[in-house]
């Protein structure tokens, strides 16, 4: 009979630390929402939202809740892009077959796309030195010129093709890739844009 007492006692106290455990553990992850939710819900306010998520979804674990984290994992991404479509269009350059106007044109992206990846660059490098005090807006107000330099950079290398006579392989290969970091960078910067709004500040 005091075996069978003691049996249904330990029981019951097991049972009272596994329920106390689980809400316990309920609690917690209620009040630390899943930083996938973050990133998806965060890129809502970009122009390009499902490419948005698709961009910086890969880097929930490292972005966790941070806005700054996002806005600069954001620009690395889009550095990375940009960088990458420079290398093509300089592979692009040196093709045979091409229009001379083509050729001209190519060459004026890759110099202009190579401006952006500067910029792009400085942004992040300046990104990095934001943080509390009357410098937060000035550090702030330089990252969203250099970025929104970048794209018009990337609007630069399209203008070069405008036009039907331009029409062809080369113009659509490079149309989309420029028109795809284009994307990526518009959103770094409404990514930007959000952290320096929301970002507390304090007077002087």
């Amino acid at each position: 009979m005091v075996t069978t007492v003691r049996l249904v006692s330990l029981l019951l106290v097991s049972l009272v630390i596994y329920i106390s455990g689980t809400a316990q553990c309920s609690v917690t992850k209620h009040s630390d929402p899943n930083p996938a939710e973050f990133v998806k819900s965060s890129c809502r306010a970009t122009r390009y939202p499902v490419l948005c998520v698709h961009s910086l979804l890969a880097y929930a674990s490292v972005i966790h809740r941070s806005d700054r984290q996002l806005a600069m994992t954001a620009l690395s991404v889009s550095i990375s892009r940009t960088r990458s479509s420079g290398s093509f269009l300089k592979k692009m350059s040196k093709a045979r077959g091409m229009k001379v106007r083509e050729r001209r044109a190519v060459q004026d992206c890759v110099e202009t796309i190579g401006d952006s990846v500067e910029r792009l660059k400085q942004s992040f490098k300046e990104l990095g030195r934001t943080g509390l005090g009357e410098d937060f807006a000035w550090h702030m107000s330089n990252v969203q010129t250099w970025v929104s330099a970048a794209l018009t950079d990337d609007s630069t290398c399209l203008d070069g093709f405008a036009g039907s006579a331009m029409n062809g392989n080369v113009k659509s290969g490079i149309k989309e890739r420029v028109l795809h970091v284009a994307q990526v960078t518009s959103n770094a910067l409404a990514l930007v844009n959000h952290f320096a709004s929301t970002h507390p500040t304090h007077s002087p």
